[in-house]
């Protein structure tokens, strides 16, 4: 079974509504529910002088069967602002009750999975809402241990750290937090990618991986201690690696997913690969969470020129990891 997925689409104005427009008349659209303003999408399709019948749901558990060229929306909150282009903190309020929306979904059963469409955190926060991102966000929503993987063709990298200034990342690598998100990795590898024995690399945090302790400790106090411990319980583990050559393609052959251990050492090289295929997905939670790999692009906003390979990337992705996902339940499949 496909499953039934919800799409948020992120910031009004952004290029996610324009990108929701997009799906009409692809075989996407049929196992999707748009959780948005019914009238804010009405607004953008015609600015975009796009034709498309909106099916309104009258609740979650509702699926309405819809023509080609339709789209089914759940409306779940009325927008403050429909303007293409322009980020406003009206919207903060808007944006944020489509994901609690789509998450209770989820959590309710209505839907199999969520989709996410592109936010502005600076937005949010200064509508004085605290809010450090969308993985962040979900995982409190949910009560999950949020591990952010990006993956593309080719590579999968995920993070130790995600959103930290540069000067708190040291610091915030310690034992216990890189154990467990090891752990949450490896297990969503098999439960949620159907791998039986995931192999890892794991990048050191220094240049060269700390040069035996001459550029740094963390790999001889931390890294290395907690790969020791969990490749005697069965890990396919390797490093701490120097991340400059951790991604040649000799390593990542032989590898199902990269740690990196912040978000600037193992992101700028999976964008620079996949940017347009790339796909947000959050592992540790009860729910299935993806989404696309790029900003709001408001300068793309409502000119019919927002690419939507990425956000066809992440559906794509939520299909398969709901189709793996019941199967590793049938089977009896668990890390």
């Amino acid at each position: 079974m496909a499953g039934r997925l919800v799409l948020t689409p992120g910031d009004p104005g952004g290029i996610g509504p324009d990108l929701c427009i997009g799906l009409a008349g692809r075989p996407e659209a049929q196992f999707l529910a748009i959780a948005a303003d019914p009238l804010l999408l009405r607004d953008r399709a015609h600015r975009l002088g796009a034709s498309v019948d909106l099916i309104e749901m009258p609740s979650a558990d509702a699926w309405p069967e819809i023509p080609s060229g339709a789209l089914r929306v759940w409306p779940v909150a009325r927008a403050r602002s429909y303007l293409p282009g322009i980020l406003t903190t009206d919207n903060a309020d808007y944006v944020l009750e489509t994901l609690n929306a789509a998450v209770r979904g989820c959590l309710e059963g209505s839907f199999d999975a969520m989709v996410t469409g592109p936010i502005s955190k600076a937005v949010i926060n200064e509508a004085g809402r605290p809010f450090s991102g969308h993985t962040e966000y979900i995982a409190t929503l949910t009560g999950g241990d949020p591990v952010m993987l990006l993956s593309t063709p080719g590579l999968r990298v995920a993070l130790a750290t995600t959103h930290l200034p540069l000067a708190e990342v040291a610091s915030a690598i310690h034992a216990e937090g890189l154990e467990h998100i090891l752990r949450i990795l490896r297990g969503d590898l098999i439960r949620r990618f159907g791998l039986l024995h995931p192999h890892i690399l794991v990048a050191g945090l220094n240049p060269h991986a700390g040069e035996s302790g001459h550029l740094g400790k963390e790999e001889i106090n931390v890294i290395i201690p907690v790969l020791d411990k969990l490749r005697a319980e069965g890990f396919h583990l390797t490093g701490p690696m120097p991340a400059d050559t951790l991604f040649l393609p000799h390593h990542l052959e032989k590898a199902d997913a990269v740690l990196a251990m912040y978000h600037d050492q193992g992101l700028p090289v999976l964008k620079y690969q996949g940017f347009g295929q790339a796909v947000n997905i959050t592992l540790g939670l009860p729910i299935i969470r993806t989404s696309v790999d790029h900003g709001t692009a408001t300068d793309l906003a409502g000119t019919g020129k927002a690419d939507g390979g990425s956000l066809l990337a992440a559906i794509a992705s939520a299909r398969d990891l709901v189709r793996i996902q019941n199967q590793s339940n049938a089977e009896g499949l668990s890390p």
